[in-house]
């Protein structure tokens, strides 16, 4: 039987009885008379009822509060209690950079849901300083970040990739110079666009002729790869089987390339609960893998 405190929680954050119920897999008759014996139990109003929605009460903010609080506990201890036992159980809590989420984790989630099937996952991606809030925060166990963190705790190096110009006509950097295309980018976390250009700046005295911000990066590559302008892309996105021309970024020197760093970061604690501890040498395995 779906637990009260879940019914209270899912009926917060969706503020709709149709769409609570879907997720709860009640009916809304049935999910309308727990509500109404949640709210006899309480002794209050939890949430208003209108054509816009569930809109919770002051009293039910509290109440609210308190469910979260306590579905929160039950997890935490029933993670305790499966990491006494051999078998890997309980809830991995991982919060990635988006980048990866999309291009390079899914591999690594396969193989461990193929190993350990009785292990469950929870999965947030958004910027590299997201994912820091959210280890700090205690909402996820451990987190696959982008470029310099100031990250204080357990920190493991994953991989290395090289940063691309990417263009369907261009063979040389400095062809953006005359090029009439626009510069595309997406929106990043500040670390990455600061690199960016500051690569730029070194290398050019003048800001790109023209310009175009997208909000995704798989948006920005698909338009390069489409002749539109051209882009700047880390090899993660790249397969190697693009129609495009590929030129790496390198110091104003030209002795290195440019690169970006992905890096797996934690606190001691959660590391050491086994269903972590058996994601953290998986990916360190992909990790392994990433240039081969």
């Amino acid at each position: 039987m779906t637990s009260d405190f879940l019914i209270i929680k899912v009926l917060a954050e969706e503020k709709n009885m149709r769409k609570a119920a879907e997720r709860l897999f009640l009916s809304q008759p049935a999910l309308s008379l727990r509500l109404q014996s949640l709210e006899k139990e309480w002794n209050t109003k939890l949430f208003l009822r209108s054509q816009k929605g569930l809109t919770p009460t002051p009293e039910g903010e509290m109440v609210i509060e308190f469910a979260i609080s306590m579905i929160d506990q039950k997890e935490e201890l029933y993670e305790a209690i499966q990491s006494l036992t051999s078998k890997v159980h309980g809830t991995l809590k991982i919060a990635c950079a988006s980048i990866v989420g999309q291009n390079w984790l899914p591999k690594v989630l396969k193989d461990f849901v193929q190993t350990y099937p009785e292990a469950k996952i929870s999965l947030l991606t958004g910027w590299s300083s997201e994912i820091v809030k959210s280890i700090y925060d205690g909402e996820s166990h451990v987190g696959i970040v982008r470029g310099q963190t100031d990250w204080k705790g357990p920190k493991t190096h994953l991989f290395r990739d090289t940063l691309y110009l990417v263009d369907k006509e261009m063979t040389s950097v400095d062809d953006v110079l005359t090029s009439e295309k626009p510069f595309i980018q997406f929106k990043s976390d500040s670390n990455y666009y600061q690199e960016i250009q500051q690569w730029w700046q070194k290398h050019f005295s003048s800001n790109p002729r023209r310009q175009i911000i997208v909000d995704q990066i798989e948006t920005c590559k698909q338009m390069a790869l489409n002749g539109i302008g051209y882009a700047i892309l880390p090899s993660i996105t790249l397969t190697g089987h693009e129609d495009v021309n590929k030129i790496p970024l390198t110091n104003q020197e030209e002795e290195f390339e440019l690169t970006r760093d992905t890096w797996l970061i934690g606190y001691d604690s959660a590391l050491e609960l086994p269903q972590v501890e058996a994601f953290v040498k998986i990916v360190k395995l992909h990790g392994e893998k990433f240039h081969e």
